[in-house]
């Protein structure tokens, strides 16, 4: 009896010095799906913000969080695929660059969190109900405010002080494109600029833009961001020097291929803001109840190599205003 009380003893004290079977589990990493369409040195300075973001809020990549990173390297119809790849390593969120990308991820999941990094029109686009109230798995952030084209038409202005005649060059089936169409309009009527709209479905209508803005005399051009556009960068910009016009773009990428002058959206901010959005969702907010936020940061960025290639001055007041002057 007493062998048997003294094993019962040794067993009860072995047990109480295992720790419990719960705490020998690893603790689960959140992770984080990350789609973008384009090459990721594209979006160096994007993905970065994101990091930093990320950072900020005190997260340790590898520790804890991991990010599976997917790119369809400018190959849109990959996108689905990549999107569905995400929904089967049953990230914890998923966050887009842009809404190209948006739509195949909506397409794949509509339980797994969404995160839009930056979208054109999230409503225009069907993404969500409201900014107030997405309603859905998808929220995140906008990239238009109504502000925007009125600052940059005032800005033209003051390096184009006769400016009156201006042409947009966008795609109309892009939503976002029509909505900046719609607030340029506005913003135009207001300074008294005739604005000519001018639609590219293909990359091969993009010369044929030029050739029209030409033809019509117009004093600046306006070169929206979408992926035909966004994919011919370098020809945008080589086109803009070859007829000698003033040209500035809705994305900042244009003026690292040796455009002129970029004013909207900081989209380094944007996505270090995203950032927010995911740890929230991690920590167990819905994305039907985290409204769309608009941009508060903006930038102008002057090229005064692109100027002097078409013999264009910027006045010292709008070089004074400028976030970044390329010389």
């Amino acid at each position: 009896m007493s062998n048997k009380i003294f094993l019962l003893a040794l067993s009860t004290m072995l047990f109480a010095l295992c720790p419990p079977a719960q705490a020998q589990q690893p603790t689960r990493i959140p992770r984080i799906g990350y789609l973008l369409g384009v090459s990721p040195s594209a979006m160096t300075s994007r993905t970065e913000g994101f990091r930093q973001g990320l950072r900020d809020l005190g997260y340790v990549e590898e520790k804890d969080i991991v990010i599976e990173w997917r790119s369809a390297e400018g190959k849109f119809d990959r996108l689905p695929a990549l999107a569905a790849e995400l929904v089967r390593l049953k990230v914890d969120v998923i966050v887009t660059a842009g809404p190209t990308v948006t739509r195949p991820v909506k397409e794949a999941t509509s339980t797994i969190p969404i995160v839009m990094a930056s979208d054109t029109d999230p409503v225009g686009n069907g993404f969500v109900a409201s900014l107030a109230r997405p309603g859905s798995n998808i929220t995140g952030l906008a990239t238009l405010s109504p502000e925007m084209s009125g600052k940059l038409l005032e800005i033209l202005k003051d390096i184009l002080p006769r400016l009156s005649r201006l042409t947009v060059i966008g795609n109309s089936a892009n939503p976002g494109d029509a909505q900046t169409k719609k607030e340029t309009e506005r913003a135009a009527e207001a300074f008294k600029v005739q604005l000519q709209y001018l639609d590219v479905q293909d990359s091969k209508d993009i010369e044929t833009a030029f050739r029209a803005a030409n033809k019509a005399r117009a004093d600046a051009l306006l070169v929206l961001g979408n992926p035909i556009l966004n994919a011919r960068r370098k020809q945008v910009v080589d086109l803009a020097v070859k007829n000698r016009v003033a040209v500035t773009y809705s994305r900042p990428e244009f003026i690292n291929a040796g455009g002129l002058m970029y004013y909207g959206t900081n989209f380094n901010d944007l996505y270090r803001r995203a950032a927010t959005y995911v740890d929230k969702i991690l920590k167990g907010a819905k994305p039907a109840d985290l409204p769309v936020e608009q941009p508060t940061k903006f930038e102008l960025v002057i090229n005064l190599k692109a100027a002097k290639q078409i013999g264009l001055t910027i006045p010292p007041n709008v070089l004074a205003r400028a976030d970044k002057v390329i010389r």
